[in-house]
């Protein structure tokens, strides 16, 4: 029996993404399908890293395609490219940085650091090019949580390379001053600095750049949304009433710069205590979810009151890292996987394909 790419197509439909639900076909991830007799071969493209899921999408799919009579066998090529996508209107996109993700909080205290280490880890783990961005001016941690402890390099004296550790690149203004020294800055100051962090640091073509941003939604945290480059934001939380309250104010600052919100993580959900394994929800239950709903916004998960995860961070081996297979690492992973989808499917930037055009007088 002939087989035909038509065939196959449509027996490729009843495969679908586990993280969209939608077939590869329709979402135009298929690509290069040839046919020769009963040899069959093709591409799937996805737009997020899924290190992790490659495997069991290659059984997936090659077992929709042997469902055509006449196919002897099947090879299939899964890559991941990540493209960048949409900012704020009239904000340019940096070189060599594809997707910036600001993770923000309405107040301290909140694990936002914590969680901004762990998603960088785990969109690395899921093989992405991932950065790090230190953007707590005032309390910078990412150092002693990935456990750097260089001053960065400079080869032409005006710009910086990122250090690196745990397969991210890092940048902190951490690493330029010493670890006792308070920054007494106003905020222009302060935001000056951040953009001299940013912009004038040898990022190595990331996939994504996460920002810890600074906790609150002051001058700081209102400039870097209006001037740097961002793809969304994810919001954490604690599903305590008052964290809920600040964490709103978040939502709504980079509603009005037209940042999109990418979801809501709620930190410290539930304690399950190591002797008796009873769990209590020491701040609340479901805050941040039902949160998600007011505001029909993805509720990325929820990571529990868990000592291990503290003690993992200031270790300078987050948990991401120092227990890859835990049941919190697989929180951390699917969170991070929620973000990349999200980011996937939302609009791609185009900039670069439009010509530039210059007016110049004639002579």
């Amino acid at each position: 029996m002939t087989v035909t790419p038509e065939a196959l197509t449509e027996a490729l439909k009843s495969a679908a993404d586990p993280n969209t639900g939608k077939d590869f076909v329709s979402t135009r991830a298929l690509k290069n399908l040839h046919v020769d007799g009963g040899e069959v071969s093709f591409d799937i493209e996805l737009g997020y890293p899924a290190k992790s899921q490659i495997p069991a999408l290659r059984t997936a799919l090659v077992a929709a395609a042997r469902k055509v009579p006449g196919v002897q066998n099947v090879s299939v090529n899964i890559a991941t490219k990540v493209v960048s996508h949409a900012v704020q209107r009239g904000v340019q996109l940096m070189p060599n940085v594809k997707n910036i993700i600001a993770v923000a909080s309405g107040k301290g205290g909140v694990g936002k650091s914590t969680t901004a280490a762990n998603l960088a880890l785990a969109l690395a783990a899921e093989g992405a090019s991932v950065g790090l961005l230190d953007a707590d001016i005032y309390g910078p941690s990412q150092p002693v949580m990935l456990g750097i402890s260089r001053r960065p390099e400079s080869e032409d004296g005006k710009t910086m390379e990122p250090l690196e550790n745990h397969g991210v690149q890092v940048m902190s203004i951490g690493f330029l001053i010493d670890p006792d020294e308070a920054m007494i800055w106003r905020g222009p100051m302060a935001t000056q600095a951040l953009e001299q962090l940013l912009r004038q640091t040898n990022w190595k073509d990331l996939d994504y750049l996460i920002v810890d941003m600074p906790p609150g939604t002051g001058d700081i945290q209102l400039t870097l949304s209006q001037r740097v480059p961002m793809t969304g934001a994810v919001i954490v939380t604690t599903p305590q009433d008052i964290a809920l309250l600040d964490a709103r104010k978040g939502i709504r600052m980079f509603e009005k710069v037209g940042v999109p919100i990418l979801g809501i993580v709620e930190n410290m959900a539930v304690h399950v205590c190591s002797n008796c394994g009873h769990a209590e929800h020491i701040f609340g239950a479901d805050g941040g979810k039902k949160m998600a709903e007011q505001y029909n916004t993805p509720y990325l998960g929820a990571l529990p009151l868990d000592m291990k995860i503290r003690l993992a961070a200031d270790s300078g081996t987050p948990t991401v890292a120092a227990t890859p297979d835990s049941e919190v690492a697989a929180i951390y992973k699917d969170v991070a996987r929620r973000v990349a989808v999200g980011i996937a499917e939302t609009a791609k930037d185009f900039s670069a394909k439009f010509p530039t055009i210059t007016i110049s007088k004639g002579t």
